[in-house]
């Protein structure tokens, strides 16, 4: 089985008691949740049975302890996190409305994870077949930004399979403005790319969206997978467009969705053991690519209806006894 590398941020979810909308004649209160899309997803990937590492850097205080717990606790590997004085753990004030959409607050920049640099990356980390999975939240600053389309040449040079999550955040680029060429170049150094309806339609600008999406199979992206909430997941590879429906689900907190899907997705590539190089041919079997999508959907259709992060992925029984 391949093993999983996730690299970025890990943060801490505040996620608030209270629903927007609701009554605010009950004091809020936020209960801390580990979280942070790439290390969701090393996680995700953990407790589906991978071989997972969790790379960033995170701050020596009392979050950071939290975040390292946590990531061991649930089977990441944390031997290559490193921690630093020059900045805290990134925090993420996190409040819901009623079907369990979330709206962010985050407190960063400052934050350690910005602090990552090629120097810290472990030598030869890539010398062996990988997966490698990466988001845009590493890209909002130039020195970070930098650093991880550095790792991703690296990875890319090794042969890793790359898997990129758009997982567009406004709030956290200067002036709420992404910068799209950046988030492109990223995105182009995949090989499976995962978008939202939203983050489609934000990175497309002017483009119409089949031509964009054309560009990025072209650009050597063999899978594209596009999510929109409980609507089906539409599936794009060069020469077919394929649509899974998800399983019908009560969301609680869709903190991790996304990510669980990610992970479930990234799981069956690596028990299949499918590399950079034969992942265009495992997508042309449209019968088992349609069923990894939809395990990869239970995946995030379970993580939906718990709240946070971690706590929320589904193991390989939890799918096995989801109804």
């Amino acid at each position: 089985m391949t093993p999983l590398i996730a690299f970025g941020e890990a943060l801490v979810d505040m996620l608030s008691n209270r629903l927007d909308g609701a009554a605010d004649d009950i004091p809020e209160t936020f209960t801390p949740y580990a979280g942070g899309a790439p290390a969701n997803v090393a996680v995700a990937c953990a407790r589906l049975g991978m071989s997972s590492r969790f790379l960033g850097m995170l701050g020596e205080d009392r979050f950071g302890d939290f975040l390292v717990e946590e990531l061991a606790r649930h089977g990441v590997s944390v031997e290559d996190i490193r921690r630093t004085r020059e900045a805290r753990t990134a925090l993420a004030f996190v409040s819901r409305d009623a079907q369990g959409e979330r709206r962010f607050d985050f407190y960063r920049p400052p934050a350690a994870d910005l602090l990552y640099r090629l120097a810290h990356l472990p030598a030869g980390i890539f010398a062996e077949p990988t997966i490698l999975h990466l988001c845009s939240n590493s890209l909002t600053d130039d020195a970070i930004a930098e650093t991880t389309l550095s790792i991703a040449d690296i990875a890319r040079r090794g042969e890793a399979l790359i898997s990129v999550d758009a997982n567009l955040r406004h709030n956290l680029w200067p002036d709420n403005r992404v910068d799209i060429g950046r988030v492109t170049a990223l995105l182009d150094h995949a090989h499976l790319l995962k978008l939202s309806r939203e983050e489609l339609e934000a990175l497309r600008g002017d483009h119409d969206a089949d031509t964009w999406l054309q560009w990025r199979l072209a650009a050597g992206v063999r899978l594209i997978v596009i999510t929109d909430g409980p609507a089906p997941v539409v599936v794009h590879r060069l020469g077919k467009v394929i649509h899974v429906t998800p399983p019908e689900v009560t969301a609680v907190d869709t903190t991790a969705g996304g990510d669980a899907f990610v992970g479930g997705l990234l799981a069956q590539l690596a028990e299949a053991d499918v590399t950079a190089a034969t992942l265009g041919d495992w997508c042309q079997d449209e019968t088992r690519l349609r069923d990894a999508i939809q395990r990869a959907c239970r995946c995030g259709a379970f993580a939906v209806t718990r709240p946070g992060a971690y706590t929320a992925l589904p193991t390989r029984d939890d799918l096995d006894n989801m109804r």
